[in-house]
C-alpha cells in the first residue's frame, strides 16, 4: 500500500495536511447506490474518505449494468448495496467499507437515530417527502446533509446544514494585505529610511514597490487634507506621479507600483462582509458557542482595541523586483507584526475561553494561527430547511425567475422535478416511466406542475411544453454521463465542507444537460 503522502500527493497541495486529515477522520453514508451514489461515492473514496456507509435495499438488474460501472454481470441478482461496497473497497483498502441492505425510505421512517454517527450523509434519488423528513432528522442531530439527484437530462445538488463557517475560505481573487495607506510605525520607519531620490541608478531601480507606495501615499495625504486619491481625476494623477518618479524607463520596481497602485486606494479597516459576521449575534459567546465564534468575538475584541479597525496582518508579501536585503527586511517586518498580531489575539482567546467556563487551551494554537492569517477572509453559510424553501420559496425571486430568459428553463426543471415527485405519489409511478402511458402523462405532468406553482402563489404561471414533453421522456432514468456531472459537484461539495476549505455553494445547483448549462438557484 502507498504511503498516503505519495497517494494522495496532488490533492494534499490542494487542501494539506490537515484538510486530509479532516477527510480520514470523516464517516459518511451514502442512501441509494445507483449511479448517481456510485459516483459521488467513487470520488470520495479515491480522495481517501474515513469510512463509508451504503444504504440499498435493492438487488442488481440488467438496467443497472447500463449506467453503473460499479457492478458487473457477476452482481446480477446480488444486493446492490454489496456489489458497490466490494468494488469501492478495491479502489481504496485504506477507506473502511460498511453496507446496509435497506431502504433508505424504510431507514428515514423506522431508525432516525442511524443517522447520528456520521459526518455526513449524501443522500440520493430521493423524492420530496424522505428528503423533507431526513433534512429535520439530520439538523437535529448536527449532521451535515447533501441531496443529490440526477433525472434524465437534469439534476440537482442542495446541501443542508444549519450552518458552515469557512475559515480557509481561500478566494481566487483577494487584494494582498500589504496596508499601504495604513503602514505601522516598523513599515513606515522602514519606508521613511529609504530615499526614493538615491542618485545610484541600480539602487533605484531595486527600491521595493511597497516602499514607494508607502512614501507617495503619505505625500499625497500630507498635500490633500490626509485624504488618499478617490475620484478617477486624481488616480489618475497618483498614477502620473508614480511615472514622474521613473529616472529611466527599464525600472520594473516602477511600473511595479503603477499596476498595484490600486492597493493604495482600497479603502482602510475591513469589509463590511467581515463587519457583519462580528455583529452577528453568535458572536457574543456563552459555554455553547463553538471554537469558530469563540475566535470571531477575540477578532472583534482585537479590531476594536489593538487593532485599530483593522484585522490581525496576515504576514506575507508578493515577489517583486527589490535588492536581497530590502527584500528580506520587508519580510521580517511583515513578520514580525503578523506574530505579534496573532499573539495578542491568542492572548485574547485564552481570556475569552475562560471567561466562559472553557479550558483556556482547547482551541489549538495552530486553529487560532491560521484564523488570524484568514480573518478577513472568513464565510458564514447557513442554509433553510428544505421544508422551509419547498413550502415557502421567496415568491418575488421566484415569479422573476420564471419569467426570465436566462433562468426560465433551470427553475423550470426546478419544478418539475418537483411535480415529478408529486405524480409519482398520485399515479404511483414517475411520468413517462412506462411508454404505453407517455400520452396520458404529459398531460398529467403538466396539470401537477400548474397545481404546484399555484400553491407556492404563483399562479397563471406557465412552463415550457416542450420542457414538459422532455421530463416525461426521461421517464426518471439515471444516465451514467449526467450521474457522473452530479456527483462529481456533489462530491466536490462534501470536500469543501468536511476540509472547511472554499466556500460551499449556497443555493439548489441544477444541471440542464438539454442545453448544456449549470445554474444555482439561490434558496433565499
Amino acid at each position: 500500500m502507498a504511503e498516503p503522502k505519495v497517494k494522495y500527493d496532488r490533492q494534499l497541495r490542494i487542501w494539506g495536511d490537515q484538510g486530509q486529515a479532516a477527510l480520514e477522520k470523516s464517516s459518511i453514508c451514502l442512501l441509494n447506490c445507483g449511479p448517481t451514489g456510485s459516483e459521488t461515492l467513487k470520488n470520495l473514496v479515491l480522495g481517501g474518505i474515513g469510512s463509508i456507509t451504503v444504504v440499498d435495499g435493492s438487488k442488481v438488474e440488467e438496467g443497472d449494468l447500463g449506467n453503473n460501472f460499479l457492478v458487473d454481470e457477476s452482481s446480477l441478482g446480488k444486493s446492490k448495496a454489496r456489489c458497490v461496497c466490494s468494488f469501492l473497497q478495491e479502489l481504496n483498502d485504506a477507506v473502511k467499507a460498511k453496507f446496509v441492505e435497506e431502504s433508505p425510505e424504510t431507514l428515514i421512517e423506522t431508525n432516525p437515530s442511524f443517522f447520528s454517527q456520521f459526518t455526513l450523509v449524501v443522500a440520493t434519488q430521493l423524492v420530496e417527502n424522505s428528503m423533507i423528513k431526513l433534512d429535520r432528522i439530520c439538523r437535529e442531530e448536527n449532521v451535515i446533509l447533501i441531496f443529490a439527484r440526477s433525472y434524465g437530462l437534469t439534476g440537482f445538488v442542495r446541501i443542508s446544514v444549519k450552518e458552515h463557517d469557512v475559515i480557509e475560505s481561500k478566494p481566487e481573487h483577494f487584494l494582498d494585505d500589504l496596508r499601504l495607506n495604513n503602514p505601522w510605525p516598523e513599515l513606515k520607519r522602514f519606508a521613511d529610511d529609504i530615499d526614493l531620490n538615491v542618485q545610484d541608478p541600480v539602487a533605484h531601480k531595486h527600491i521595493p514597490y511597497v516602499v514607494i507606495l508607502v512614501k507617495m501615499a503619505d505625500e499625497w495625504a500630507k498635500s490633500h487634507g490626509g485624504r488618499l486619491p478617490s475620484t478617477r481625476e486624481e488616480k489618475k494623477e497618483f498614477k502620473e506621479l508614480l511615472k514622474a518618479g521613473m529616472v529611466a524607463q527599464d525600472e520594473d520596481n516602477y511600473k511595479e507600483a503603477i499596476d498595484s497602485s490600486f492597493k493604495v486606494f482600497a479603502p482602510r479597516g475591513i469589509s463590511a462582509e467581515l463587519q457583519q459576521i462580528l455583529n452577528d449575534s453568535s458572536a457574543e459567546v456563552d459555554s455553547n458557542s463553538s471554537d469558530f465564534w469563540v475566535l470571531v468575538a477575540a477578532l472583534k475584541d482585537f479590531i476594536t482595541n489593538e487593532g485599530g479597525g483593522e484585522a490581525p496582518l496576515e504576514g506575507s508579501i508578493p515577489d517583486m523586483t527589490s535588492s536581497t536585503e530590502q527584500y528580506v527586511h520587508l519580510q521580517n517586518i511583515y513578520h514580525a507584526k503578523a506574530e505579534a498580531d496573532f499573539l495578542v489575539i491568542e492572548g485574547l482567546v485564552r481570556s475569552t475561553l475562560k471567561k466562559i467556563g472553557r479550558d483556556s487551551n482547547s482551541i489549538p494554537r495552530s486553529t487560532i494561527k491560521s484564523f488570524c492569517k484568514n480573518a478577513r477572509k472568513l464565510k458564514v453559510c447557513r442554509y433553510r430547511l428544505i421544508e422551509d424553501e419547498f413550502n415557502s420559496p421567496n415568491l418575488p425571486d421566484l415569479q422573476k425567475y420564471l419569467t426570465d430568459e436566462d433562468y426560465s428553463i433551470a427553475v423550470g426543471i426546478y419544478i418539475l422535478l418537483r411535480a415529478a415527485d408529486r405524480f409519482a405519489a398520485n399515479y404511483n409511478s414517475f411520468p413517462g416511466q412506462f411508454d404505453s402511458a407517455m400520452d396520458e402523462d404529459i398531460p398529467r405532468l403538466k396539470s401537477t406542475a400548474i397545481s404546484l406553482l399555484n400553491d407556492l402563489g404563483c399562479n397563471g404561471a406557465t412552463l415550457a411544453e416542450d420542457l414538459i414533453s422532455e421530463m416525461c421522456r426521461f421517464g426518471a432514468a439515471e444516465l451514467h454521463a449526467v450521474a457522473a456531472l452530479v456527483g462529481g459537484i456533489a462530491s466536490q461539495e462534501v470536500i469543501k465542507l468536511i476540509t472547511r476549505q472554499f466556500v460551499p455553494m449556497s443555493g439548489t445547483y441544477i444541471f440542464n444537460g438539454i442545453d448544456h448549462k449549470s445554474q444555482l438557484r439561490y434558496a433565499r
